[in-house]
């Protein structure tokens, strides 16, 4: 009896199916190479940019500090010799000191203004909260040389608004350009220049904030100060940390308002009252370039690692 072959499937060898696909699958791997590259070119002119106006520097700067100008040898490798000078430095350490200063005490009264003021104007009870918004803003567009020689005219004695009080009531107010007060003065430049952009910061905060929990909140009878407590000043927190950390680094950054005013009260202000002015006394008048570029690493390296505490800090307490 002959029997009838009846069709049958026959699974391909492996080696078969990975030969008839891999053209198919080399060429989709050179496509996925070339999408790769396409990224590098948005990316490269910014890292061109980048690479030229911050790493070279910092390179060139650190290759700076590990040099020393000397009467005798000319400009002579001396390796970590200029970091152990900053550190034994009482100028150093005493601008320093006056900077971390300004800082604990400035820095949160500015922001504890700005946030005063952004949750005021992004209240409904504030009327003409659009006029306020501009005007705490206004002072951030004044550039802080025009700033500081305004409020320095002001802090006159004998020309300037102290001046004129003293004159027309009889009295005698403390000297705002007097050695005693000068970093007060400064801080209250500052806090007029940036209360506005902070301001804005946390506004911007409070607006991205859902309706949904205002009205979950008032259905469930919560009041105004419960609502600040417990919804906007929650969600106020990555803002309050990213202004801190603006502010630390504008801080250690502080240069335009002490120069400007050094000469309204030379007695006052010395050549290093900041690490900044500090730094640029010593290249442009001492002609110390690279003991120059040594209390800059030096500051630039407390300002990240502070400003990282900061932020580390924040994550923390948003976990």
């Amino acid at each position: 009896m002959t029997t009838l072959s009846q069709p049958h499937d026959t699974a391909p060898e492996p080696g078969a199916v990975r030969t008839a696909r891999s053209p198919g699958t080399s060429r989709t791997q050179k496509r996925k190479q070339k999408l790769d590259w396409s990224g590098w070119k948005f990316v490269g002119p910014f890292m061109i940019v980048f690479a030229l106006i911050f790493i070279a520097p910092v390179i060139y700067s650190i290759y700076l500090s590990l040099f020393k100008e000397q009467l005798i040898g000319g400009n002579s490798f001396v390796g970590l010799a200029n970091y152990g000078q900053a550190l034994t430095d009482p100028k150093l350490w005493d601008s320093l000191g006056r900077i971390v200063l300004f800082l604990i005490v400035q820095v949160p009264i500015m922001l504890v203004l700005a946030l005063v003021a952004a949750l005021a104007i992004d209240s409904a009870r504030l009327r003409f909260s659009s006029f306020f918004r501009i005007a705490i803003f206004l002072p951030y567009a004044v550039p802080a040389v025009v700033a500081t020689l305004m409020w320095g005219f002001m802090y006159g004695t004998q020309f300037g608004l102290v001046g004129n009080l003293n004159d027309f009531f009889g009295i005698t107010l403390p000297a705002p350009l007097s050695s005693s007060w000068i970093l007060a003065s400064i801080g209250n430049i500052v806090t007029w220049e940036f209360v506005g952009y902070n301001m804005l910061l946390f506004y911007a905060a409070l607006r991205v904030i859902p309706g949904d929990l205002f009205e979950a909140a008032e259905l469930d009878g919560a009041g105004t100060f419960r609502i600040i407590r417990s919804i906007k000043l929650p969600a106020l927190r990555p803002a309050i940390v990213i202004g801190t950390i603006f502010s630390i680094i504008g801080s250690f950054q502080l240069f335009n308002e002490p120069n400007i005013l050094k000469s309204l009260a030379p007695n006052a202000i010395s050549t290093y009252f900041t690490p900044n002015m500090y730094a640029y006394n010593l290249s442009f008048s001492g002609q110390q370039y690279n003991y120059s570029a040594t209390i800059a690493i030096i500051v630039g390296l407390a300002t990240a690692i502070i400003a990282y505490v900061v932020q580390l800090s924040g994550s923390r307490k948003e976990v």
